[in-house]
């Protein structure tokens, strides 16, 4: 049994400086490289304790313990968190993850998205509170560590400073975690550990990765103790097509070694994948894999905890996210292993059922994954989860939900391609489709869809509803006495449609409205305010109504508790009228529309 290296994972939002903070530890441009200083595809860089200890200095020794960790794999996320829920048999890949929060911003809507993953993962994390040196007035001494600068600051500073950590501390606690600045921590087990650092002067930067090694050798002993001579167990990062190899894997391997020419048996969408190792490319030390200018190395074997990048023939369906374990190559080991890696991709995996749910797809498992957790946090059900570009049979699948349930006819899809021509299929099938790179998009879109699909069906049902009306009969417009009678009538309050019945003061149906006329144009909804002259049925002028008589919409009892319901859609006025009808109804029957 050896110990491995730390997998420490980098999640939060998508400016708060995560690539900046590993860049400034690395001591090479990554962030400068990416397009707006954004991660723009998954990497891993490997940081020896050798780096470690000498950006930390004596501030490591202070625990007076040797330290056994043999160093950090790093993991730089995009900063929708697509792979924070990177995944190994049991659980997350990572060991421990850094939330960067840009202190002065607070939280952000991809900053509680990471916490909800590394929640739902159970994934440990400490808090990097960055860019504190634009703290008004912060100046840095390169040669103190972070407490000593903070004391020396004057009062107004350093209560700024203190104002914004609080800031921080209060809404962890609206979420149910205790969090506290870490050298005030008291136990790291029920506390989280907020670290203030800049990614921009490399303060704090010593007291976070002493945090991250103190962690992980109190607690993480256990889990970090592999079998270096066994089998390699990983996961693929990133699936890239590289001049002379073809198409290689960037992939973690935790547990294990492996060798050029072992078997290797891959998790696959629809089959697994079965190859042969042609070649192992290491990075340098410190070096982060996506880089094109990074210096790999071929190497015969390599073990467990590092980044590699595996060149193998048939690779062209690999996904990024899935399992990988090698093998010697016998029959009934491939085997057992292909059944071990798809059940775990099948954890992953919805596959299309009669169930009513969304639709949903990514690009990677670990996308969909974090996209499918987040989903059900919500309660929000799932009919299919699938991985690759949107397809004819998807929106089938959305048409056929659709039939059964409004609100869950929907595709979702993370990070996936749509062709133009398919976004037009959708549209005539009068399917919803949404479609974003970043997850909480596409959460929140739809969330904002169900609300107004939601208000469209309650406008729907209200116009299928007569709706609380009083009107007058104005004295000296009748125009026909009966058959049909027509009068000039004012509407005082709600409004009222042809067809709608009416009712008298006291609560009979007298009749209906037959039609309405305003000047010479047939209206078939009248407001109020207007002047208008009715056409009613079955009643005479000067016997069932009189000129100078209050009329109202004679409202159906179950139209009357609907309009309970959907109230809010209704005006002032016509819930005043909508009371005036309850109270005239009940003189004749108590509970008329209760309940």
């Amino acid at each position: 049994m050896a110990t491995r290296k730390v997998l420490v994972t980098v999640v939060g939002h998508v400016d708060h400086g995560k690539t900046s903070l590993l860049d400034k530890i690395r001591r090479t441009a990554v962030a400068s490289g990416e397009a707006g200083a954004i991660t723009q595809a998954i990497g891993v860089s490997i940081i020896p304790l050798d780096t470690i200890k000498k950006i930390c200095g004596q501030i490591l020794n202070l625990s007076g313990k040797k330290i056994t960790v043999p160093g950090l794999l790093t993991i730089d996320t995009p900063g929708h968190a697509a792979f924070a829920s990177l995944r190994k048999r049991g659980g997350s890949l990572a060991d421990i993850a850094i939330l960067v929060v840009d202190i002065n911003e607070g939280f952000k809507p991809q900053t509680l998205e990471s916490i909800d993953i590394l929640r739902a993962h159970k994934v440990p994390f400490v808090v990097a509170a960055n860019k504190i040196d634009l703290i008004h007035g912060w100046k840095w001494n390169t040669q103190s560590f972070l407490l000593e600068a903070i004391n020396s600051f004057d009062y107004t500073i350093q209560g700024e400073f203190e104002k914004k950590m609080y800031d921080l501390v209060g809404k962890f606690n609206e979420l149910g975690l205790q969090a506290e600045r870490f050298d005030r921590v008291q136990d790291y087990t029920k506390q989280l550990a907020i670290v203030p650092v800049s990614a921009l002067s490399g303060q704090g930067i010593p007291e976070l990765l002493m945090v991250l090694i103190g962690l992980a050798q109190k607690y993480l002993e256990a889990r970090l103790q592999i079998e270096e001579e066994g089998s390699a167990k990983g996961t693929i990062l990133e699936v890239a097509e590289e001049k002379g190899l073809g198409t290689t894997l960037n992939t973690i391997i935790y547990n294990g070694h492996l060798t050029v020419n072992d078997t290797i048996v891959i998790g696959g969408a629809d089959a697994p994948i079965v190859t042969k190792v042609r070649a192992l490319l290491e990075p340098a030390e410190l070096a982060e894999m996506r880089e094109k200018k990074s210096k790999f190395h071929n190497v015969k074997e390599i073990f467990a905890a590092t980044g590699v990048k595996i060149a193998a023939p048939g690779l062209e369906k690999a996904v990024a996210g899935m399992p990988l374990r090698s093998c010697s190559g016998k029959e009934e080991e491939i085997q057992s292993l292909q059944e071990e890696v798809q059940k775990e991709v099948g954890e992953v995996l919805i596959p299309e059922s009669d169930e009513v749910g969304v639709v949903i797809k990514a690009d990677t498992i670990g996308g969909l994954e974090a996209l499918k957790v987040l989903l059900q946090e919500k309660k929000i059900a799932i009919s299919s989860a699938s991985l690759g570009a949107v397809t004819k049979r998807d929106i089938s699948q959305v048409e056929s939900v659709r039939e059964k349930d409004e609100f869950c006819g929907v595709l979702l899809g993370f990070n996936v391609l749509v062709q133009p021509d398919l976004e037009e299929y959708c549209r005539t099938k009068g399917c919803k489709m949404i479609v974003h790179d970043v997850i909480y998009q596409v959460i929140e879109e739809y969330e904002k869809h169900i609300n107004n699909l939601k208000k469209e069906i309650e406008m729907r049902e209200l116009s299928a509803l007569v709706r609380p009306c009083k009107f007058l009969i104005l004295k000296g417009y009748t125009f026909r006495q009966n058959n049909p009678a027509i009068v000039g009538v004012e509407i005082e309050m709600g409004r009222i449609r042809s067809g709608d019945p009416i009712m008298g003061r006291n609560g009979k149906r007298l009749t209906t409205v037959k039609s309405m006329k305003e000047g010479q144009e047939t209206i078939g909804l009248a407001e109020q305010g207007k002047q208008l002259a009715m056409a009613m049925d079955n009643v005479t002028v000067g016997r069932q109504v009189q000129e100078g008589d209050f009329l109202y919409t004679d409202i159906p009892e179950e139209h009357f508790k609907k309009l309970k319901v959907l109230k809010k859609y209704l005006s002032k006025q016509e819930i005043e009228v909508l009371k005036e009808i309850a109270e005239i109804k009940r003189q004749e029957e108590p509970v008329w529309g209760v309940g």
